[in-house]
């Protein structure tokens, strides 16, 4: 599998990441090396510490995930 990163904006901390070929999912990593899948992995497959710097980039997707604990 080949993947690009990217930021969103420059201060990010989160990659959002394209997988070279595969339509439909929402990828992201915050090291380049572990990369999560938005619908299947948040937030219990995050730390505590990634979920708060997920969320404060991303209030749209913490707001539309809001009922998952």
């Amino acid at each position: 599998m080949k993947y690009d990163f990217y930021k969103v904006r420059d201060n990010d901390v989160i990659y959002w990441v394209d997988n070279i070929g595969v339509l439909g999912e929402y990828l992201f990593s915050f090291d380049k090396k572990t990369i999560f899948n938005l619908f299947a992995d948040y937030p219990h497959k995050l730390t505590p510490e990634q979920k708060r710097m997920f969320d404060k980039e991303n209030p749209e997707w913490a707001n539309f995930f809001k009922d998952r604990k």
